[in-house]
């Protein structure tokens, strides 16, 4: 385990690859660590430096008191990348993960070449929804929200499988500040107009089946960027690394690969 200690806060985080490897930087989604991608990082071409970690109040990470705002996030991942050496990435980022890499795209150009926008939105949901969702877990913790959660992210064959229960216990035990303190910065994010202004590739995954970030959302999001590419994965929900890892990082490595990052 190796934790980077950014001064006021610690995150978790793992490189796999060689310290010559083409940079690719993973963020994960609301109430999941990094394991999220652990099931295509196999399927991926061999030589990449990747690195994943747990955005703050998540997996191991320090959770500091909330709400947090999303230029922290950003900021988080920014300084992450600084201090371990990943520039010119790129960056992968799934739902909120989504957020931080378009954030991050636009401040830091030299961090981040290109990116990979999964299951995710320029603005995802309203205020008042994202409140509803606070105020219930701050009253009941994430047990109040787990089942419409689960009924959003996986397709229903997925419920009947017992990986399923793995990423459920997984979301119950993130902490319920930090939960909170994320779900008040994507409340606060609306990107329109700045990924609108990016300039570098871009690709856009959707699941068919997603209650989260609907794929309309997704695709629209994504041709924000002029030249974007979409991808569409069919009988997948909010997670499709998660039900089709392979079908994930097929879509993944045709772009890495035109990028020649593989």
């Amino acid at each position: 385990m190796h934790m980077a200690n950014l001064g006021d806060l610690r995150l978790h985080y793992r490189i796999d690859g060689p310290e010559d490897g083409a940079p690719v930087v993973f963020a994960n989604s609301l109430g999941t660590d990094f394991r999220l991608w652990d099931q295509i990082l196999p399927l991926l071409p061999q030589g990449l430096r990747i690195l994943r970690f747990d955005k703050r109040g998540h997996g191991l990470s320090d959770c500091p008191p909330g709400p947090y705002a999303m230029g922290q996030l950003i900021s988080d991942t920014e300084a992450l990348m600084d201090r371990l050496g990943f520039a010119n990435a790129v960056f992968v980022g799934l739902s909120i993960g989504g957020l931080i890499a378009q954030g991050l795209a636009t401040k830091r150009l030299d961090l981040v070449r290109a990116i990979v926008l999964s299951n995710t939105g320029a603005k995802i949901g309203t205020r008042d929804m994202w409140q509803d969702r606070i105020d219930a877990v701050a009253a009941g913790g994430l047990q109040a929200v787990v089942d419409p959660t689960m009924d959003r992210w996986f397709a229903r064959p997925f419920h009947d499988t017992d990986a399923f229960h793995a990423w459920r216990n997984m979301f119950l035990r993130c902490p319920a500040e930090g939960w909170m303190g994320c779900g008040a910065a994507i409340a606060g994010s609306d990107f329109y107009t700045t990924t609108a202004a990016l300039r570098l590739p871009c690709l856009g995954i959707a699941g068919s089946e997603d209650g989260s970030t609907p794929p309309d959302l997704v695709r629209e999001t994504a041709e924000l960027v002029p030249g974007a590419e979409f991808r569409l994965i069919r009988g997948a929900g909010h997670l499709p690394c998660v039900e089709k890892p392979e079908e994930y990082a097929a879509i993944l490595t045709a772009f890495l690969k035109a990028q020649g990052a593989a």
